[in-house]
């Protein structure tokens, strides 16, 4: 499982529209195959900026099976305009999990 991270810088008079046009977008990141799960979360430190938080199968069903996908333009067409500046995206892979009570040395 890969977790890709985006990091959202949205023009901040804008977010409130970037967060409906987000919730029409997810619809097609969720049919994507390969597709895991997401997340996207609002900064409290930082008016406008979110991270996107998105389980792939493998990298390449991030960056070809999705952004090579015909849906792909109708993606970028919802939520490109309200990026300044455009996103940071980077994926990583699994070295350590642990959930549940604290962490016991």
């Amino acid at each position: 499982m890969i977790l890709e991270v985006a990091i959202l810088d949205v023009i901040p008079d804008k977010t409130e529209a970037f967060e409906q046009n987000f919730e029409s977008a997810q619809r097609i990141l969720s049919r994507m195959e390969g597709y895991a799960g997401h997340q996207l979360r609002r900064c409290m430190e930082k008016t406008g900026r979110y991270v996107l938080l998105v389980n792939w199968e493998t990298v390449e069903h991030h960056t070809v099976g999705f952004r090579q996908h015909p849906l792909y333009q109708e993606w970028k067409s919802l939520l490109h305009a309200f990026y300044d500046p455009f996103p940071t995206v980077e994926h990583y892979q699994p070295l350590f999990a642990f959930s549940g009570p604290a962490f016991q040395p």
